[in-house]
């Protein structure tokens, strides 16, 4: 039997399951340094997101020739472990995040605004996604990611989807990149285009990706527009378990199932679990230090299955899609900032 080498070695590899706890704790602890290095630069360059930082350590780890024969041997199966459970521990707490209230509170003309950019965003980018033949679930991944809300999208739709692991980080890197360049890029577009503060924050809010990148481009504008953008920020955010949902019943009719398991379940554990805590941020229970540890520790797991996940990437096969992913991220990037403009403009 011929052994399998390179990227396609490289896939088989992550999918295996780890061997047991203890064969998961070197690759566990290299995920956990791979943290305190994007933290440290994260406090180096305030600029620099630490999921951001993560996603390319772990890059540089996978082709460091010193680290690299570790990162494909003993510790893929912990740097597996986090890629995959740590992602769904992460989008679990992402719940306590949001508030029903606070989604009532937007207005059902916002509402609908945030329904309609999202459709518009998804459909758009899969399809043209579809047309420029991305590999894999290159399309759907990064529809999610530009669509919902970044890299957590993009592992809650991997993780129902058995999604390749080289997928799933250049379609982070991707929604990464842009999200970045929305911190400065839309700030000196506020003013030309004649947004008020809040109509800013909305913008903001239905129009960048990742929850950290909202913040960082809505405080520019003041605590109006921030308090606005994290909103319908949010608002999107809630979207992620209807869309898993759907992914699901769709694969469940296609007969598609996912590695080590049949029929995928209608809705899958992690969702469930976001969904409670959904409801009991709603409560008002939980005092404010609970809330501020839960964020931090979502922000760690998350950054350490982005560590995980880059670790899988071989550079050379992503070269191959290099300009058809970058056109596609572009063009999506301008589009969600398009529909959503318009949706506060017709909804201000």
């Amino acid at each position: 039997m011929t052994a399998l080498t390179g990227p396609r070695a490289r896939r088989v590899t992550a999918r295996k399951p780890p061997a047991g706890r203890a064969g998961a704790v070197p690759g566990l602890a290299l995920a956990a340094a791979g943290v305190s290095a994007a933290w440290l630069a994260h406090r180096a360059v305030p600029g620099l997101p630490m999921l951001t930082a993560a996603v390319v350590l772990g890059v540089a780890a996978a082709h460091t020739p010193w680290l690299a024969a570790r990162v494909r041997g003993s510790c893929r199966g912990g740097l597996t472990l986090a890629a995959r459970r740590l992602m769904r521990a992460g989008i679990v707490l992402l719940g306590l995040k949001l508030s029903l209230a606070d989604v009532l509170g937007l207005g059902w003309a916002t509402v609908v605004m945030v329904l309609a950019v999202v459709a518009a965003t998804f459909g758009g980018t899969w399809w043209l996604g579809r047309r420029l033949g991305l590999p894999g679930d290159q399309p759907l991944l990064i529809a999610a990611g530009y669509s919902i809300c970044g890299a957590s999208a993009i592992g809650a739709v991997g993780s129902v989807h058995d999604s390749d692991d080289e997928d799933m980080v250049t379609s982070v890197a991707l929604v990464t990149l842009c999200g970045t360049l929305a911190i400065a890029v839309l700030p000196l577009l506020h003013g030309p285009l004649g947004l008020t503060a809040a109509e800013f924050g909305r913008w903001v809010g239905a129009g960048v990706h990742d929850v950290g990148q909202v913040v960082a481009t809505a405080q520019t504008a003041g605590p109006a527009a921030l308090g606005e953008a994290v909103l319908v920020k949010l608002l999107r955010v809630a979207l992620l378990a209807p869309l898993v949902a759907v992914l699901v019943v769709a694969a469940r009719r296609r007969g598609r199932r996912t590695a080590g398991s049949g029929r995928p379940p209608l809705v899958p554990l992690f969702v469930v679990g976001f969904l409670a805590l959904v409801v009991l941020r709603s409560t008002g229970l939980l005092p404010p230090q609970v809330l501020a540890t839960a964020g931090t520790a979502q922000e760690l797991l998350l950054a350490a299955a982005l560590f995980g996940l880059g670790s899988a990437v071989h550079l050379p096969s992503l070269a191959r899609t290099g300009p058809r992913v970058a056109l596609l991220g572009l063009t999506s990037w301008v589009l969600i900032a398009t529909a959503a403009y318009a949706g506060v403009r017709l909804t201000g």
